[in-house]
């Protein structure tokens, strides 16, 4: 049982609606009927949670806008077929400031932020009495961490934005946005604080509330993407210490990411979602159609043929690559993310893909292969937890701040590592050290294939300055009609929505915009 989601639902229960957490200040209501127990405190800092649930953060969609589990379409791996849904216009570079799946990001980003600012500003108001201080030092660092969380993503994606950190009221509700730099180094802040405050595990029933090794991994994910891999806050510091806290890779790939894999000891931090016949706090982004899967999110041919063989060869050089079965003999992972033609993606009814699909192949990892447990339809909401955060991922951060560091032979380990839990070859077997730009290569191969549909490849695409060549590659696929094409930052980064500046006096829009 997911007992954070339960929790999650005594939030309605208790009838502490979505208006009321929402409020510009809650300073009055605290001061009269909230904040007066332990069990707010918990109440308004699930209701943060919550927000990570919402369709454009990481409860995905089967008709509609993805959110964060189809960023995948920002770049090269996965054609978005409904392209009104976000990533597929945006890709051709015909989306602008009125664009609504923009919107929905910033405002479910801010609604966050809204939250976790008004539990840190009672958390530092109220009594230790009320909130014995260990206790309330532990919430805080809940709070910090999600903060960091809301605010790393909209540096990423809109880079500048308006750094809120207290409640608003009428006369500061318009605020100018602030550089990168000033985003960047309230995360900094923010994580720091938390990997200090946050235990090493959590009890059961507080079970997916953020831990010290969730904090550790945002922290090194927030210095890789800025470059900072030396010194006591650098990437190889941070992911040394999320080591040495007992993670492990999950022995088998592909039942990872069902249900049955969410409670590893891989799974760093997730979006938790629960759903049965009484209630829901599910996810639609491990739905699907009847006559296809996942129809929104298509792997594209690019990606596909990146997948090496089982000697540890590219496609291009093995003897090993049957074109008439491109899922024979490949690297394990491949056959775990995607769907090949034959391949059976429906349990009940049983069907085999046709390959019906304008890439001609369908998303496997997290899609569901029939009904749930309480009979609830394949296109429905379901309790599949998304990995924010995974050991994988750790281990591969080090392995690139290794490689910019100049420790080619100790990237490689953490390469073999990741490899050696499907059975593929060493680094060492096959490639070969080499230089530092081939080492770099390998890794940045081993991201793309580790972790294709998890949402990160758009980051991971910008941190390398390659956007303009991943969407080279997109318009090179035979996949029509879709016609990506590089409009220089214009390709990088998101728009303010206009809804907001029509509003906000003090706020202008991103250049290039």
């Amino acid at each position: 049982m997911k007992k954070l989601l339960i929790i999650l639902l005594s939030v309605t229960l208790l009838q502490c609606s979505e208006d009321f957490l929402d409020r510009s200040s809650l300073t009055q209501i605290a001061e009269n009927n909230f904040w007066t127990s332990e069990a707010d405190a918990f109440l308004a800092l699930n209701g943060v949670y919550d927000v990570l649930q919402s369709r454009s953060m990481y409860g995905g969609n089967l008709n509609g806008f993805q959110g964060i589990p189809g960023f995948d379409g920002f770049g090269d791996n996965s054609f978005n077929a409904f392209k009104w849904e976000g990533p597929g216009l945006f890709m051709e570079g015909t989306t602008d400031p009125t664009f609504g799946p923009i919107l929905n990001i910033w405002n479910d980003h801010y609604r966050g932020i809204a939250r976790v600012n008004a539990v840190i500003f009672n958390l530092e108001n109220v009594s230790d009495e009320v909130i014995p201080q260990v206790t309330k030092q532990e919430l805080l660092g809940q709070a910090y961490f999600l903060r960091a969380l809301f605010y790393f993503n909209l540096s990423v994606y809109f880079e500048e934005v308006p750094l809120i950190l207290e409640p608003q009221t009428l006369e500061t509700a318009f605020v100018a946005k602030n550089t990168y730099n000033e985003i960047y180094a309230q995360v900094v802040a923010d994580l720091t604080l938390a990997s200090e405050f946050l235990p090493t595990r959590q009890p059961d029933e507080l079970f997916g509330y953020a831990t010290k090794g969730a904090a550790l991994g945002l922290f090194a994910r927030v210095q890789l993407y800025n470059q900072v891999y030396d010194g006591e806050f650098g990437v190889l510091n941070l992911t040394n210490q999320a080591i040495g806290l007992g993670y492990s890779l999950y022995s088998n790939y592909a039942e990872l990411f069902t249900e049955a894999g969410e409670t590893s000891n891989e799974i760093v931090f997730a979006a938790r979602f629960f759903r049965n016949a009484a209630t829901s706090n599910g996810e639609n982004f491990s739905a699907t159609f009847l006559a296809s899967p996942k129809g929104d999110m298509r792997p594209m041919r690019n990606l596909v043929f990146d997948y090496y063989c089982t000697d540890g060869l590219p496609i291009t050089e093995s003897p090993l690559y049957n074109p008439s079965n491109q899922g024979a003999n490949r690297d394990p992972r491949a056959n775990a993310s995607i769907y090949f033609v034959g391949d059976q993606w429906l349990d009940e009814p049983v069907r085999a893909f046709t390959g019906n699909s304008p890439t001609g192949y369908g998303q496997r990892k997290y899609i569901r292969r029939g009904p749930g447990p309480d009979g609830t339809a394949v296109f429905g909401d379901g309790s599949q937890d998304f990995y924010i955060i995974r050991y994988a991922d750790i281990l591969l951060m080090r392995a690139e701040a290794l490689v910019e560091t100049g420790d080619l032979n100790g990237a490689a380990a953490l390469v073999n590592e990741v490899r050696a839990r499907v059975n593929m070859p060493s680094v060492q077997d096959v490639e070969g050290i080499g230089s530092q730009s081939q080492i770099r290569d390998i890794v940045r191969h081993e991201r793309r294939v580790e972790l294709a549909f998890e949402g990160l490849r758009f980051m991971d695409l910008k941190r390398w300055n390659e956007v303009e060549q991943a969407v080279a590659r997109a318009a090179a696929d035979p996949v029509g009609p879709y016609n990506p094409q590089y409009l220089g930052k214009r390709s990088e980064v998101f728009p303010i929505p206009q809804a907001e500046i029509d509003v906000n006096p003090n706020l202008v829009q991103n250049p290039n915009w």
